[in-house]
């Protein structure tokens, strides 16, 4: 299956000039006119990426950007010497992480149709390709195994466990019986030929695994999402050579799930959901008996994890301050020791070696620009930190991004940030709220290329974290049910927040966004009135009953967790719910007084192009002033530079036509 869609690069040896140093302070603009960078230095794709350090961290893989071309490139840091490059083109790389020290794992995506055995639309689907290092052999890993319908594909999470004193690599997979299965498939990677097995295949399309050190199933977790069982869900421990069921219950929507193994290797932790939030539970190994609630049920955010065993060693709190706890004191102390040293910066943890001497940190802020930076306790201290490059090589000024609260009009408080154009006073200002996607997810004040290319222009932009965003269990369920009401109101209450301390027009608001976001855009000029002076949806929601129609059909049934899901956020039952013209941008095409422009992907399989396509065929015919504009082999997430770079050149365009900042 998917063959044809295996990664085309071209490997060579080539020495690249690489831009490391020492870390140093980025040039300041202050006492001079400032003159904005071209737009393509926003649009372009970054020129340095997801940087990863080898277990022993000796090697650093990362994809760098020259010109038009783009390379995965591993570098010797015994040496700092390019070692190897492989040209990747406009190829979707999503991640890069490491089988060993000398093989480098390389997801990325392609979108295409269903293999020939089933049905439906164009999806993004996940392949693999392995990079032996030492022999510069680039193999693409197929997950079909001889007497299992295992799909080509990835679709889950990737883990290296040590099995008879070799790495092997556990992949999230999927098979087919009678519907799409997960699957865990085992890979080995030693010697010249690629040996995959068939571990474990799923009864329920909610199954998950727990892998111990040694590679074997310590927990399994099945959860039914439709059917006569729809909303039940089992946890299975290992007793010896059986899998014994621990705990089991009911849960439409939110069932709990495998975090990983304690700190401590006695226990299984299991997040539950509850009415105050996500609390994890653990589920000691050697009786299977529960414990309580961690630290009175605080989690994290995000986890990090122990790479060749599966503990919890730490994790992010807030999701808006990337700052890691780690439960090893020295680990700790290292890390506070790294936040000092760039007190006033963002500072995030993106990759390290397996005994934590190494971290590849990116820093944003005032002082360091964007860049990453490569921490080496074994040589130096953590004010000395190796500048490994600037994300992105164009930028060397950047918008002044501050934090924003203020109260809705019911008093739910709600947070935010607040991007400043360089050069002006923050007074009456044109305003630009740019909204973010999910909707649960969240701003946190990262560079962030669009607010930083609008602010550029002379634009203030507002990024709020309004009620159904992630940022605590407790704002993304004041969310539910008020997708074109609360969630609306969230954000103009910002903009008056905003008026009411002169920093911006009243008159010179617009409101921009992507997929969640694009329907805010459109709401806010159908569903609310004299609140924005333009709008722009970019793969944007405009016709939520015909999405949920989609829905339906790519599940082939209206009994799924997705239109659970988004019932719950419209608070509506189902896309024939009359409730739903109500919040329906579409349906109110003639309360429309402003321009509106649409951009989309055709490639897009998140929200259908035709989202679009029908919002700009009403607006035309109801005598509305709209532009659509349509992103060739583009998918939900602008993952081209080209397609990025038009995108931005159409909205700035548009912003200065109908909304000019001076």
């Amino acid at each position: 299956m998917m063959q044809s869609n295996h990664l085309r690069i071209a490997t060579a040896i080539v020495l690249l000039t690489i831009p490391f140093g020492r870390s140093s302070i980025a040039a300041s603009a202050a006492g001079t006119a400032y003159t904005p960078p071209p737009l393509a230095a926003y649009g372009q794709l970054p020129s340095l990426e997801d940087p990863a350090l080898s277990p022993a961290g000796d090697r650093l893989a990362y994809i760098d950007r020259r010109g038009d071309q783009r390379y995965v490139v591993i570098i010797d840091l015994t040496k700092w010497q390019a070692i190897a490059t492989a040209r990747i083109g406009e190829t979707k790389v999503r991640a890069l992480d490491w089988y060993d020290d000398h093989q480098l794992l390389i997801l990325y995506s392609t979108t295409s149709d269903p293999p020939f055995e089933l049905i439906g639309d164009r999806q993004e689907w996940v392949l693999l390709t392995a990079w032996d290092i030492e022999t510069n052999r680039m193999r693409p890993l197929d997950m079909r195994v001889a007497g299992y319908h295992t799909m080509n594909v990835v679709t889950g999470s990737l883990a290296v466990r040590v099995v008879n004193d070799q790495p092997e690599l556990f992949v999230s997979g999927a098979y087919v019986d009678r519907e799409v299965l997960p699957a865990l498939l085992k890979i080995d990677l030693q010697g010249n030929r690629t040996g995959m097995s068939f571990v474990a295949g799923g009864k329920t399309s909610g199954a998950d695994w727990a892998l111990d050190a040694q590679g074997g199933i310590a927990a399994s977790f099945d959860y039914h999402v439709r059917g006569a069982e729809q909303g039940q869900w089992t946890l299975r421990l290992r007793r010896g050579e059986k899998m014994e069921q621990v705990a089991a219950g009911h849960d439409a929507l939110d069932p709990p799930y495998i975090v990983g193994f304690s700190y401590d290797d006695k226990a299984l932790l299991v997040a539950f959901h509850t009415p105050e939030g996500v609390i994890w539970k653990p589920l000691q190994l050697d009786d299977a008996t529960w414990g309580a609630p961690l630290d009175a049920g605080k989690t994290f955010s995000e986890v990090i994890r122990e790479r060749l065993s599966g503990r919890v060693i730490g994790g992010i709190e807030d999701p808006l301050e990337p700052r890691p706890v780690f439960f090893d004191p020295k680990l700790q102390e290292r890390w506070s020791a790294l936040i000092a040293a760039y007190s006033g910066e963002r500072v995030e943890l993106v990759s390290h070696s397996d005994d934590f001497m190494k971290f590849v940190i990116r820093v944003f802020g005032p002082r360091d620009g964007d860049r990453y930076l490569l921490m080496d306790w074994r040589t130096v201290d953590a004010a000395d930190a190796y500048r490994l490059g600037d994300v992105y090589s164009g930028l060397s000024t950047f918008a002044t991004v501050q934090p924003v609260t203020y109260k809705a009009a019911d008093g739910l408080p709600l947070a935010g940030f607040l991007t400043l154009p360089p050069g002006k006073p923050a007074k009456d200002l044109s305003l630009v709220v740019l909204v973010h996607g999910g909707p649960a997810a969240s701003d946190d004040g990262d560079f962030d290329w669009w607010a930083q290319a609008l602010a550029s222009r002379g634009y203030a932009v507002l990024q709020i974290n309004y009620r159904g965003s992630d940022t605590t269990p407790a704002l993304l369920r004041a969310g539910f049910g008020e997708w074109g009401r609360k969630m609306q109101t969230d954000l103009s209450d910002g903009v008056h927040y905003l008026v009411d301390r002169g920093i911006a027009d009243p008159k010179r608001v617009c409101i921009v966004g992507a997929s969640y976001g694009g329907y805010a855009a459109l709401a806010g000029v159908t569903l609310q009135s004299g609140v924005y002076r333009c709008a722009v949806s970019v793969a944007g929601l405009a016709d939520p009953a015909s999405f949920l129609h989609w829905t339906n059909d790519e599940m082939m049934t209206s009994e799924n967790e997705v239109t659970r899901y988004w019932d719950r956020f419209l608070g509506i039952a189902g896309p024939k719910d009359p409730r739903l013209r109500e919040i329906s941008p579409i349906d109110h095409v003639d309360a429309v007084t402003v321009p509106v422009l649409l951009v989309h992907g055709r490639d897009d399989t998140i929200v259908p192009y035709t989202q679009s396509e029908e919002m700009a065929k009403a607006l035309k015919r109801a005598g509305k002033s709209v532009q659509l504009i349509t992103l060739s082999h583009e998918d939900h997430w602008l993952s081209r530079s080209a397609t990025r770079e038009q995108t931005l050149e159409a909205v700035v365009s548009f912003l200065e036509l109908n909304d000019p900042a001076s």
